[in-house]
This record gives structure tokens, C-alpha cells and sequence, in this order.
């Protein structure tokens, strides 16, 4: 299978077939925030977009500086492997914080620059 062509061009037809694209900008707040819960919902709606793959390709791509894209939670160009909340970490980790991991595409693998949290 041949990678997918990566393009800077938003109105391609894969664009048109995105689950966040709801042609209001209404789930933004969501794909950009800082908030657990917010980028669990984002990270449940790539899950289920029929184009993850080409959105992924791009946000690596353009080395995208902050939110989730194709399902994976960027920050500085990179892919962050986990997440916690603002301040001290609590003793017992919560299920509610846990985020759903979305399974990255194999053609897409080796070119992903990970970052874990601090």
C-alpha cells in the first residue's frame, strides 16, 4: 500500500469526509484544548473518521504545533504519548484521566517524532 498523498490543500475531497468538520468550527474548542476530557472526546471522534490517515499524514507533515490530529495529540511537532492533568499527580491514577489510545496506521509509523509528558 502506497502512503497517502500528503497535501496542504483543505478542500480536498478527504476534508469534505472529516467527523470534526461540522462547517461551523463548533468542535474546535475540543481539538484544541488543554482540558483530559476534552481531548479524550477528540481523540473518540478521529477514532471512528473515515480519513484518520491522510489527517495524520498532514499534521506530521506541517509538523502541527498543538491539538489532536488524526487522533494523536500533538505538541511542538510531536506526538505526545500521555497526558496529566495541571498540578501535583495524584497518588491513585483515575480511569477518567486515561486517555483512549487511537492506533496510529503502519504506513505512518516511522515517520512519527514522539514526546512523552513531563
Amino acid at each position: 500500500m502506497l502512503a497517502p498523498q500528503i497535501t496542504e490543500d483543505w478542500s480536498s475531497d478527504w476534508w469534505d469526509q472529516a467527523a470534526c468538520r461540522d462547517g461551523r468550527g463548533g468542535l474546535t474548542k475540543v481539538f484544541f484544548s488543554e482540558e483530559l476530557q476534552d481531548i479524550a472526546q477528540a481523540k473518540a471522534i478521529c477514532a471512528r473518521c473515515p480519513v484518520i490517515e491522510p489527517c495524520l499524514a498532514g499534521a506530521i507533515a506541517r509538523r502541527e504545533r498543538w491539538g489532536v490530529w488524526g487522533g494523536q495529540l500533538f505538541l511542538n511537532g510531536k506526538v505526545l504519548t500521555d497526558k496529566r492533568r495541571r498540578g501535583r499527580p495524584p497518588k491513585n491514577s483515575r480511569a477518567e484521566d486515561q486517555l483512549p489510545e487511537v492506533p496510529i496506521p503502519i504506513t505512518l509509523k516511522e515517520r512519527i517524532v514522539f514526546r512523552t509528558a513531563s
